[in-house]
């Protein structure tokens, strides 16, 4: 069989503004490769009629398995079919979205053997990673919808696969490990690759572990407080509540339940019983449901079936009347051993709801599930169907629902029994206590200062860097998967808007924007205050707005070709930088993200790392003797506790050490003779290139790591006084120069 390379499309790259103005993106896409094991013998025996009603009855099973997944059919390729997932839209789970249909597919064809043909047995190669995609043509028939290596890498996969298995790259087996049971198998050599490729054959779909919670709790105090209080009064009130901890994915919130299940063990006295689910991404309709069942008898993985009924039997004997107990426990066996949503599965569900309801009458009920905009139908009517009887009865039953804030649930009850508690970012002060504590452990505590700035709040994401240091890409896997469904929610011009910001450092207006779009005057003002309202742009004091989020910010202009980089840049006025957007800097506002600034225009990014801090900027070598003496306004001293203090008077050294961090000690040398020093932006000018950033924080009290300074309550009034203007605090480590 011929072997698919990556489609070239000739002529011109295109640039085009109708529409999506961007026609292609560089996308992280999952390609599936499926081909008939023995087609070339199996053909020979064959009549032509019959091949073709061969082939045809085979591409609808394999595409009815694509479509049900939501992969877009690339092209045939003989008895092949190649498949994209993540090409037109990601959520995040395309890898195990792909996965999934190529486990199905051999069985699908088992359940619809074509006429007259012998049982097909097909092999399967999953393969991720970055490919240009043409977005008009992502469709099903779209040939030339890719272009990549990831595309060769899938077709030579599956040549390695067993008949009727499926195997997997490195970077298709690290989105789908936990979801997805596999097994790893020797190293292959692929045509044309350098070294062996590693390989992984999955087996199987597996229940994904509870999330391992270690480690302080860090933040969240409030949150856990104001959710404790408001469980314990629905308890002593004995009125139903429905809780939804809203945040955006790697927030914290199930981290948030985990201690809220450890604070709240007993009420008054009497010991609250907490059974809770997590849906899995594309899950069966009552397969929570299930998870709920399973922690109600306390049932573990894996038990033989007469300890599962035993253990059924004890849970419900005091919960469901006596006559009703058999057929009972057969029917929340049914529902854990297929728990599709219809037959004895339902029933096992209404089961399942009595019992709950049953246990509330004798103690406090908590009933969680997490990731519930992953819900199907059945298990929303489970729920509230389950808090309306709560209701009706007057019983300690409490809802806890996680999910993000764009999502929606129309939710039963009257509306002062529904509670929503925001969980949002975590403060800069306690972003770097995680990150100390997570960084420790990783036995690399210098990166708290590079990792501040890109962590954004987020504890996932914090998690994430630090696993994936020293790694090649600059933003993990995770993070990556995460950034890129958040901005394929976008509509596109939204996202379009979003993509012309990033390669704009110094921030940029509307009329930039209709400009780099080629839209017409007034277009791009509504947009740019939708993307503001929803946290993705941040508007400044000058009248321009800049992405809020530096890590989104660097999603966005990977995605770009380096055609519509360059089309963006010469329609900006300014050289076209095609391997990395104008680094950011920060913005001295209280509490600010990292906001852009271009370098000059004729330095490249990475020549120099330097960091603007409000009136002052960072430059590498001696200061100069020409600037100006530092006031007690803008002096920059270092502590014991590292920190350069922009609020404090100090003489004109500077606590910096040769490899340009911020030392442990005190003042250096005389002659301010230090490798990398303090000026004030006006004596640098636009000589030194602005082209990196560090975290400033401001607000709030000194603490060890790198917070903003205050004066305490014991501090004199001239120190109280001064310690009222902004100050900008570093934490140990931070480079100023590099």
């Amino acid at each position: 069989m011929p072997m698919p390379m990556p489609t070239i499309v000739a002529g011109q790259q295109r640039f085009t503004s109708a529409g999506w103005p961007v026609p292609e993106e560089r996308r992280l896409v999952t390609v599936l490769f499926v081909d008939i094991v023995g087609s070339t013998a199996l053909v020979d025996r064959l009549d032509p009629e019959d091949v073709r009603a061969l082939q045809r009855a085979y591409f609808d099973t394999v595409g009815g398995v694509l479509r049900r997944w939501h992969g877009v059919v690339e092209k045939y390729v003989g008895d092949a079919v190649m498949a994209l997932f993540g090409a037109r839209r990601s959520d995040g789970f395309d890898a195990y979205r792909a996965v999934r249909a190529a486990l199905e597919i051999q069985g699908a064809l088992d359940r619809r053997p074509p006429p007259g043909a012998p049982r097909l047995r097909v092999r399967a190669g999953v393969a991720t990673g970055e490919a240009l995609v043409d977005l008009a043509a992502a469709r099903d028939g779209g040939h030339g919808v890719a272009s990549g290596a990831v595309i060769t890498t899938a077709a030579r996969l599956q040549e390695y696969a067993p008949p009727g298995g499926v195997a997997l790259c490195a970077a298709t087996h690290r989105a789908t490990v936990g979801l997805v049971d596999q097994r790893r198998v020797p190293p292959v050599a692929l045509a044309g690759k350098a070294l062996p490729v590693d390989v992984w054959h999955a087996t199987g779909t597996t229940r994904p572990a509870p999330p391992r919670h270690e480690g302080p709790l860090v933040g969240r105090r409030r949150e856990l407080a104001a959710a404790r209080d408001l469980i314990v009064r629905a308890v002593r009130d004995r009125s139903p509540r429905w809780l939804s901890l809203v945040g955006p994915a790697g927030s914290g919130r199930s981290r948030l339940l985990h201690e809220l299940t450890r604070a709240v063990r007993t009420v008054d006295g009497t010991p609250a019983r907490w059974c809770v689910a997590h849906c899995p991404p594309y899950p069966e309709p009552l397969a929570p449901v299930a998870d709920l069942v399973r922690g109600l008898a306390g049932l573990r993985a894996g038990e033989p079936p007469a300890t599962v009924r035993r253990r059924l039997t004890a849970a419900l004997t005091d919960l469901v009347p006596p006559g009703s107990l058999t057929e009972a426990v057969y029917a929340l066996e049914a529902l854990l051993a297929a728990p599709h949503g219809s037959g004895d599965a339902a029933r096992g569900a209404e089961v399942a709801r009595e019992a709950l309801l049953g246990l509330a009458a004798r103690q406090p009920v908590m009933v969680a599930v997490d990731d519930l905009d992953r819900a199907t139908a059945a298990l929303s009517r489970f729920l509230h169907r389950l808090f309306a009887a709560a209701t009706a009865r007057s019983l300690p039953l409490v809802v806890v629902a996680l999910h993000p804030p764009e999502w929606a649930d129309v939710l039963p009850g009257p509306r002062d029994r529904r509670h929503r508690l925001a969980v949002p970012p975590l403060r800069p002060v306690e972003t770097g206590r995680l990150l100390r504590h997570l960084l420790g452990r990783a036995d690399q505590p210098a990166a708290v200062a590079r990792l501040l700035p890109l962590v954004g709040g987020s504890p996932g994401r914090a998690a994430a860097y630090v696993a994936s240091l020293g790694a090649a890409a600059s933003v993990p896997e995770a993070v990556r998967r995460e950034v890129d469904a958040r901005l394929d929610r976008l509509d596109g011009t939204r996202r379009a808007v979003l993509m012309a910001a990033a390669t704009v450092g110094t921030g940029i207006t509307a009329a930039t924007a209709e400009r780099l779009l080629d839209w017409a005057s007034g277009r791009a003002t509504p947009v740019l205050r939708a993307l503001t309202a929803t946290g993705l742009l941040a508007a400044r004091a000058d009248g321009r707005y800049a992405v809020a989020d530096a890590v989104v910010r660097e999603v966005a202009y990977a995605r770009l070709p380096r055609a519509t980089r360059a089309a963006f840049a010469r329609r900006a006025g300014r050289p076209a930088e095609a391997d990395a957007p104008p680094a950011p800097v920060v913005d001295r506002a209280a509490g600010a993200h990292v906001r852009p600034v271009v370098a000059a225009s004729s330095e490249r990014a990475g020549s120099h790392r330097v960091v603007q801090l409000g009136g002052w900027t960072a430059t590498r070598g001696r200061v100069p003797s020409a600037a100006p003496a530092p006031t007690a306004d803008h002096d920059c001293t270092a502590g014991h506790d590292s920190t350069v203090d922009l609020g404090h008077a100090a003489g004109p050294d500077r606590a910096v050490g040769p490899d340009g961090t911020l030392g442990p000690g005190g003042a250096l040398g005389p002659g301010g003779a230090t490798a990398t020093g303090l000026v004030p932006a006006a004596a640098s000018a636009s000589a030194v290139p602005v082209l990196s950033t560090v975290s400033v924080l401001s607000g709030g009290a000194v603490g060890g790591g790198g917070v903003p300074s205050a004066g305490g309550a014991g501090a004199s009034a001239r120190r109280q006084g001064r310690a009222r203007r902004p100050r900008w605090v570093l934490p140990r480590g931070t480079p100023v120069a590099a």
